[in-house]
């Protein structure tokens, strides 16, 4: 079946965090239909090993670069280096985040409050501004792909600072929709539910993680990271070219409890 609104042939994508997990599973989805892929991450050499996998295994030009998301000049030049080696950037995808330490908002100190919020929020505004600035000059509209999640919609006790930067992130997603629609860039979110990963095998493996399945997850499992492809593909290609400031939930149907 040939479908070219999927096509992602000679586009150029970032993504953050991509190197495993849900930022594997996207970067490999964008890789499949054809775009060049950076692979963006704090560690090169998880990079660079991700990115041999992607290219053995798609045939794809995926390239390393180590970034710290926090640190503006970083961003900057892994930024300055993607347009050397590419030419250009057409889709970007803000993946990396952490979960932080869980603990009562009582208990919580500024810094455990910074790390979070930097990473989860303010790291995708810094980002997104210097890469739309490169879309905008070269003047081909561009996609913004944000990875917020589910604790943007509910609350967990415990995780206020990851909530309330989930939440954030889809409100500041809303917002560059509005601000990027005149460069014909079009910015939505992607909030996940339960992702199975190598971080959280041994909690869903547990007494815990099984009944937070049975009770919480109508589809009674946790989503595979290769899941994550489909409406990575959409939000990256010309078929989501009227979608923009949407907030698309993947959660095998969690939130609608």
């Amino acid at each position: 079946m040939n479908l070219p609104y999927f096509d992602l042939t000679g586009k150029v994508a970032v993504v953050s965090g991509g190197a495993t997990g849900i930022g594997r599973g996207i970067a490999e989805g964008l890789a499949e239909a054809g775009a060049g892929i950076a692979i963006v991450a704090r560690r090169l050499d998880v990079c660079t090993r991700a990115c041999e996998e992607i290219e053995n295994r798609y045939k794809a030009r995926a390239i390393p670069f180590r970034c710290d998301i926090t640190r503006s000049e970083d961003i900057e030049a892994m930024v300055e280096g993607v347009v050397q080696a590419f030419g250009r950037i057409d889709i970007l995808v803000n993946n990396a985040g952490i979960g932080g330490s869980e603990k009562p908002i009582l208990e919580m100190t500024e810094a455990d409050w910074d790390s979070v919020v930097n990473t989860n929020l303010k790291a995708v505004f810094m980002l997104s501004k210097s890469v739309v600035a490169r879309m905008v000059r070269q003047g081909e509209g561009g996609k913004i792909i944000n990875v917020a999640s589910i604790g943007a919609l509910i609350g967990w006790p415990n995780m206020s600072a990851y909530c309330s930067s989930k939440g954030g992130c889809v409100q500041l997603t809303r917002v560059m929709a509005l601000e990027w629609a005149r460069y014909n860039i079009q910015a939505n979110a992607i909030l996940p539910g339960y992702v199975e990963t190598p971080m959280n095998t041994a909690l869903f493996a547990g007494d815990i993680g099984k009944k937070i399945i049975k009770t919480s997850i109508p589809m009674k499992r946790l989503a595979r990271i290769e899941e994550m492809k489909g409406v990575g593909v959409l939000l990256a290609s010309p078929a989501s070219s009227f979608m923009t400031g949407s907030a698309v939930v993947v959660d095998g149907g969690q939130t609608c409890f």
